[in-house]
C-alpha cells in the first residue's frame, strides 16, 4: 500500500531533523510531472480522437460513431470494473469472461429459447455469477490455491458448460424489454447502458476512496500479513472481492445479451484481454500506481476509441488483437514504473 509519510515521522520530530529547502524549479518540475502522470490517458485519448478526426473527418467525429463507442462498449467497462475488485485485493480473476459468456447464454437459452420471463432469467444469471464467485473463493480460502489457477480453471469450465447448454448454437430473440433499457433507449444520443456503466463506476470509486471497506481492500492487496496482524479478515475480504467480480461479470453478460439481442457461446471470451488491458492501463492514470475506477473507465474508452478508429481506417481484424495485447504489455510496464516512482517519493 502506498502510505504518505512526512519527513517529520521518519526517525524523529521535525525540529530535530532540518529539511533542506527544495528549489522552486525542481518543485515545479515535480508538480508538472505528477500532473502529466495523472492525466496521461485522458491526454492520449484526446490525441487519438484528434488524429482519427483529421484522417477520417467525414466518418469518425460523428454522433453515430461516438454513440457506438460509448454505448456498445459499456459491457467492457462493467466487466473490467468487476475485475478491478480482486485486483485491488491483490488477486487475479480469469473467470470473468467465462461468467459473462454463461450469463449471456442463460438469457439467450431461457428467454430467447424457452421464452421464460426475462427478469426471472436476469435473476438466475446474477445468482450464477455470485455462485461462481463463491466457488472461486471456497477453493482459495479452504485449500489455499492461488486464485490465478482457480479462476483460470473455472473460466475454462464455464466456457465448456456454455457450449454444453447451448449445443454450440447462437440463441436470438432476447426480450425487447432488455434491449430497450440497454441499446434502444438513449439519452443525448448515447444508449442507456453507458449511463449504467457510469453509475457503477461512481459506486466503485466511492467504495474505493471513501469507505473503510475500500481502504481495507487496498491494505489487503498491499500486504496481507500486515493486514492480518492489523485485525483485518483477509480471507473474507478476498472471497468477497471474487463474489463481487462474479456478480459484475454476470451483469455484463446480461447487458451483452441485451445489446446484441442474442447469445453467442464464444463471444464473451474476447473480453478478457481488453479487460485486463483497461484495468492495468487505468492504474497508470488518475491515481498512478493504484487500480482505480475512473482510470479504468477512461482507459477502456481510450482503447475502444483506438480500435474503432483503426477499423474506420480499414485495418484488418487481427489489428484489434495486436492492439489490445500491446496495450496490456505497455500498461503493465507503466504500472510497475508508477509503483516504483511512488515508492521513491515515499522514501
Amino acid at each position: 500500500m502506498s502510505v504518505e509519510v512526512s519527513q517529520s515521522t521518519i526517525g524523529g520530530p521535525a525540529d530535530e531533523r532540518p529539511v533542506a529547502p527544495t528549489p522552486d524549479g525542481v518543485s515545479s518540475r515535480n508538480a508538472v510531472g505528477s500532473w502529466l502522470a495523472r492525466a496521461s490517458v485522458p491526454i492520449a485519448w484526446a490525441v487519438v480522437v484528434v488524429i482519427f478526426s483529421v484522417l477520417r473527418p467525414e466518418t469518425f467525429p460523428t454522433v453515430g460513431t461516438f454513440g457506438a463507442i460509448f454505448g456498445s462498449q459499456a459491457v467492457l467497462v462493467i466487466v473490467t470494473l468487476g475485475l478491478l475488485i480482486p485486483l485491488r485485493a491483490g488477486d487475479y480473476d480469469l473467470s470473468v469472461a467465462g461468467t459473462l459468456t454463461l450469463s449471456s447464454m442463460i438469457i439467450g437459452r431461457l428467454n430467447g429459447g424457452a421464452r421464460i420471463e426475462i427478469w426471472a432469467c436476469v435473476a438466475i444469471a446474477l445468482a450464477i455469477g455470485v455462485g461462481v464467485g463463491l466457488v472461486n473463493g471456497f477453493f482459495v480460502r479452504v485449500f489455499g490455491i492461488n486464485p490465478f489457477i482457480v479462476t483460470l480453471g473455472m473460466g475454462t469450465l464455464l466456457l465448456g458448460v456454455t457450449l454444453l447448454i447451448s449445443n454450440d448454437q447462437t440463441y436470438a430473440g432476447v426480450s425487447q424489454g432488455l434491449d430497450n433499457i440497454t441499446e434502444v433507449d438513449r439519452f443525448l444520443g448515447i444508449p442507456l447502458e453507458f449511463y449504467y456503466a457510469l453509475a457503477i463506476t461512481v459506486v466503485v470509486w466511492y467504495v474505493f476512496e471513501h469507505t473503510t471497506l475500500g481502504r481495507r481492500l487496498l491494505f489487503v492487496g498491499s500486504g496481507r500479513e500486515v493486514a492480518r496482524l492489523s485485525g483485518i479478515r483477509v480471507e473474507r475480504m478476498r472471497v468477497g472481492a471474487l463474489v463481487v467480480a462474479g456478480f459484475l461479470a454476470a451483469l455484463a453478460g446480461i447487458f451483452f445479451a441485451g445489446t446484441s439481442g442474442a447469445a453467442n457461446p464464444t463471444a464473451g471470451a474476447t473480453f478478457l484481454l481488453p479487460a485486463f488491458a483497461a484495468a492495468f492501463l487505468g492504474g497508470t492514470t488518475i491515481t498512478p500506481g493504484r487500480f482505480n475506477a475512473w482510470g479504468t473507465l477512461l482507459a477502456a474508452y481510450f482503447l475502444v476509441t483506438g480500435v474503432t478508429g483503426l477499423a474506420i481506417l480499414g485495418a484488418q481484424s487481427w489489428v484489434q488483437t495486436v492492439f489490445y495485447g500491446g496495450a496490456l504489455i505497455l500498461a503493465v510496464a507503466f504500472a510497475q514504473l508508477s509503483k516504483g516512482r511512488k515508492s521513491q517519493e515515499i522514501i
